[in-house]
């Protein structure tokens, strides 16, 4: 997988291992299941869930982990996380599976048309909507572009941002040019935003 930032001109490659990615971004109606709170500035049991932190989100996938039998994958101390990469529990995507996942075997900057596949600012009445309402990619993944940016496990570039973690998928405010399988963002891990959520990856057996 080879990946590409329009601010500095760079371009990496990335080898994928084995790894699944759930269909939608966490509803509020899952997050308050695992967690019990339901944080978000919107109300709606189908919305996305948003306005949490990165922290926040690696707990939600530890939870999940535990729900389920599995292996938490990571270990939280404090403000920190550290991956265990052997672990078979969820977790936050890395930036390269989320957009192997969004692409969905295209090659396109979108795998569809973006009024058919994605709420942004020109459809959305600027507010977020309910998960699924939008069709999915080839893979069945939906509100891959729009809706909610989601958060990723990478740091976006620590030497110029420090702590900040990428975003990947564009959100309801955004214009199109946002709105593509190959656009990063950042902001801070302790950033609640109305327009940021996630989705859980877990990996699989080789």
């Amino acid at each position: 997988m080879t990946l590409s930032d329009r601010r500095t001109q760079r371009t990496w490659a990335v080898d994928l291992a084995p790894y699944e990615l759930a269909a939608t971004p966490v509803t509020q109606t899952q997050y308050e299941l695992v967690l019990g709170q339901r944080p978000s500035a919107a109300v709606g049991g189908q919305l996305p869930v948003e306005s949490m932190p990165w922290l926040d989100a690696v707990r939600f996938c530890n939870a999940l982990s535990q729900r389920e039998g599995l292996t938490s994958a990571y270990r939280v101390e404090g403000e920190a996380a550290e991956w265990e990469q052997a672990a078979d529990g969820y977790r936050l995507p890395t930036e390269a599976e989320w957009e192997h996942a969004c692409r969905a075997g295209t090659t396109a900057a979108r795998y569809g048309e973006l009024d058919e596949i994605a709420w942004y600012r020109a459809n959305s009445d600027e507010r977020i909507h309910e998960v699924q309402g939008k069709l999915p990619n080839a893979w069945g993944l939906f509100d891959m572009l729009g809706n909610v940016w989601e958060w990723c496990w990478d740091f976006y570039d620590p030497e110029v941002y420090g702590t900040y973690r990428v975003l990947r998928g564009g959100g309801w405010f955004d214009e199109p040019w946002s709105c593509r399988a190959s656009v990063r963002r950042r902001t801070h891990p302790t950033s609640r935003l109305d327009d940021l959520g996630f989705r859980p990856a877990r990996s699989l057996p080789s």
